[in-house]
């Protein structure tokens, strides 16, 4: 009985593992799209001349460069994670 408990034990410590690669893998992809956002809203921003579109470009890479800073943080923290 108690074999079959450490080799379910280890049979759920290994998906563990496969979830928080899946889950680093997913947030990796999201932070690269993010940073391709960034670029491009960059670039809109320097190729505009109405100051509302100016505006709105500020405010999208804002919240482009917040969620970049989420992802990152939380990249990092699941690394941490033992």
């Amino acid at each position: 009985m108690e074999q079959a408990v450490h080799v379910f034990s280890i049979g759920r410590r290994n998906s563990e593992q496969q979830e928080k690669i899946q889950e680093r893998k997913e947030l990796t992809a999201s932070l690269s799209r993010t940073q391709v956002q960034i670029q491009q809203a960059y670039s809109a921003f320097n190729n505009v001349k109405d100051h509302d579109l100016i505006e709105s470009y500020v405010y999208e890479i804002n919240a482009l460069e917040a969620r970049y800073n989420y992802l990152l943080r939380k990249i990092k923290n699941l690394e941490e994670e033992p």
